[in-house]
């Protein structure tokens, strides 16, 4: 695919920085015979956890916990985040395309079409526009993803803004020691290359890594895409009580996507064509995360986290003619086109002190913490012709910003070998201001302060079963363009929702097991059409989702074991306004994952099932699908569908392995989302790959 914009001075900047630190690691890896084992440095990089390294810090959890760990994703070969959430217990994915460019991801019933849960990687904060603006506009490369965390209830209190569906925690990879290398190719003439390349000190105090890939495909109804992602580390452990980590990321993509799907006759007859040809998002980001962790005593950690980031994102979108595209049953573009081009800066601190001590005669767990945060955004339409590609009049400007503040405490108490229970508060404060360049700089402000309580408790039933709930506030704020429409405050609410969950979890043999359920009360509900003016956002008012999440293992033997998760939320309705009784658009009942595992020596292989109940694209639950261009929704019901990958490895030596996969393996032809048309999944694909370590 051709390159369709220069590389800006900084992002060269950024790829030579990303060279000058690969050649470094290598000159710095030690000897092959210690490169052989592949362990990783002695100095491991500092970072803000969020659930932890050890299996007993899950036991301490007071909400669901799934971990997805680096020998299970690269068993799945996902080609996106997306690819991998869709496979875990109580989320809901509404992909557009099949590298998931923007983030579409629902929790326990809320709208995989509004991002209500808070992404981080590392710990920081990395959905733009946590106040200001979309959250959706950037998702971590899973290539540089080692693991993945997922944490719901009441423990996602110590995190902030927008928890109320959880957290999702992306860590990155630590290279180890040497030369790692992995390509594949498939379907759609995909093809990708991944190098990690490490390197540590002969005392194992200090560590250098950089993970780096290139990637293109023409993409699935040639939704072509060409993509590059840089990210080094580096760590030192200065002394005994204080260490450091640096990662640097630089991100870029040209994808040839837009909001539009096909119409439904085409949809109807299996047509595979890109809707919109010539509409391209184009984004890069880049980041630093610096952390510092202080030791000063045994029972004493003092964690710092100072981050900073640039995203931009540039959507060129080609106007239609509507009367000629209901003619032509597929939409006809005009010479003219539209660049709403948007960047987000964010620089904040953040720390956060753990203290072992002995309140009351018990053993105690604390910890408090703290953040400052800015973002900042520029929002510029261009008007702009097929003969002056990507350049015109700048008709409208705005700039949006928010300062915000954040504070926490918690307080674990152990009150005996069974039961501890953990009580913590946390305050969010905001203040948010927009001005309209192109009007006299006319502006606008509104503040707000939100206060979470919340509280929750573990309890050992036995060696091995665990009983775990808890109830706590979590908010998501409404973005600058929604409080500030119109330079005028809307006085809108953040949305506010008080979750409960109690569940239980443990093993028993060969079987290890996980039930749960939540119920999400929600006081305010900020909800948005697809693109429909009489579906703006608004206050929606009260809504409720409560369901169960089961989580099941078992080792048949003779190398074989299952694996499944279901979901079910009976309830994710309005209760007031308009759409009352309504269910919550893009919020399935049903959801869930069968995976036929098996496992001898060095092969492996696994068989998955992914089930998708039948959701709604619209608030209104409108249940036909749209048949023109001039639709005033774009809903309609979405049938359910059923999804089997078929993917293996094996594994020659330390040094090599070969995998390939088949996914789709059905060829099933199935709706993903509504949005301007129809955006279906991808048809039947195959890709094999190697690894090998230099």
């Amino acid at each position: 695919m051709n390159r369709r914009h220069p590389i800006p001075a900084r992002q060269r900047l950024a790829v030579a920085i990303a060279a000058a630190l690969l050649s470094t690691t290598a000159a710095a890896a030690t000897p092959a015979a210690d490169r052989q084992t592949g362990h990783k440095s002695d100095a491991p990089m500092p970072e803000m956890e969020v659930i932890g390294k050890r299996l007993d810090d899950v036991s301490k959890m007071t909400g669901t916990v799934v971990l997805v760990d680096r020998e299970q994703l690269e068993l799945i070969q996902p080609l996106s985040n997306e690819d991998a959430l869709r496979r875990l217990p109580g989320i809901n994915t509404k992909s557009e395309e099949e590298s998931a460019v923007v983030s579409n991801v629902g929790i326990r019933g809320l709208s995989s079409s509004e991002t209500k849960s808070l992404i981080l990687e590392d710990g920081a904060p990395v959905a733009p526009g946590l106040f200001i603006g979309n959250t959706r506009y950037f998702n971590p490369r899973i290539q540089r993803v080692e693991s993945i965390e997922v944490l719901k209830g009441s423990a996602s209190l110590r995190y902030g803004p927008s928890t109320i569906g959880g957290v999702i925690n992306y860590r990155t990879k630590t290279p180890d020691d040497g030369v790692r290398m992995s390509v594949r190719t498939g379907s759609f003439a995909t093809r990708e290359a991944t190098v990690e390349a490490g390197g540590r000190t002969r005392s194992g105090d200090a560590f250098a890594g950089v993970v780096a890939t290139y990637a293109e495909s023409d993409g699935f109804m040639d939704k072509g895409y060409e993509m590059s992602d840089v990210m080094a580390k580096a760590g030192v452990r200065l002394n005994d009580q204080h260490a450091l980590g640096l990662k640097f990321s630089w991100y870029d993509n040209d994808a040839n996507i837009s909001y539009r799907g096909l119409l439904l006759d085409d949809y109807h007859k299996g047509r595979t064509y890109n809707p919109a040809p010539d509409d391209y998002l184009l984004s890069d980001r880049t980041g630093v995360d610096l952390n510092h962790e202080w030791t000063p005593s045994e029972r004493a950690t003092l964690k710092t986290l100072v981050y900073w980031s640039e995203t931009t994102r540039d959507y060129w979108r080609y106007n239609v003619d509507t009367a000629a595209s209901n003619a032509a049953g597929r939409w006809v573009y005009t010479d003219t086109l539209n660049g709403n081009n948007r960047s987000f800066e964010r620089y904040g601190v953040e720390t956060r002190l753990t203290l072992e001590h002995a309140l009351f005669g018990l053993e105690n767990e604390a910890e408090f913490g703290l953040r400052f945060m800015t973002e900042e955004s520029d929002d510029r339409r261009v008007r702009a012709t097929r003969a002056s590609d990507r350049s015109g009049l700048t008709d409208q400007h705005v700039e949006d910003s928010a300062d915000s503040v954040a504070g926490y405490v918690q307080n674990r108490f152990v009150i005996n070998d069974r039961l501890a229970v953990t009580p913590g508060l946390r305050v969010e404060s905001y203040e948010q201001e927009r001005v309209e360049l192109l009007n006299n700089n006319a502006s606008a402000d509104t503040s707000n302060t939100e206060i979470l309580p919340g509280v929750g408790a573990t309890y050992a039933l036995g060696d091995s079963t665990q009983l775990y709930g808890g109830v706590y506030k979590a908010f998501s704020p409404a973005s600058n363009g929604v409080a500030l429409d119109n330079l005028t405050d809307q006085n809108l609410d953040g949305e506010r929702s008080v979750n409960y969950e109690v569940g239980v979890r443990g093993n028993h043999g060969l079987l290890n097991y996980e039930l749960a359920a939540f119920y999400m009360d929600f006081e305010n509900q900020v909800v948005t059409g697809n693109s429909n003016p009489l579906l703006s956002q608004s206050n929606a008012g009260e809504t409720r989702h409560g369901g169960f999440e089961l989580v099941l293992g078992y080792e048949i033997g003779g190398g074989f074991s299952v694996d499944g998760n279901a979901t079910w939320v009976p309830e994710s309705e309005f209760r007031t306004g308009d759409n009352k009784g309504n269910r919550i658009p893009y919020s399935p009942e049903y959801l869930a994952n069968l995976a036929l595992n098996y496992r001898a020596n060095a092969f492996s292989a696994m068989l998955n099932a992914h089930y998708n109940g039948s959701q709604y694209g619209d608030p209104t639950n409108q249940r036909d699908l749209p048949t023109t261009a001039d639709s005033r929704i774009w809903g309609g019901k979405i049938p359910a569908y059923t999804v089997l990958d078929l993917t293996a490895q094996y594994e020659f030596n330390e040094r090599l392995t070969v995998f390939g996969g088949v996914k789709n393996l059905g060829d099933k032809r199935y709706i993903t989302g509504l949005r301007q048309g129809i955006y279906v999944g991808p048809e039947r694909s195959v890709e094999a790959g190697v690894r090998f370590r230099l």
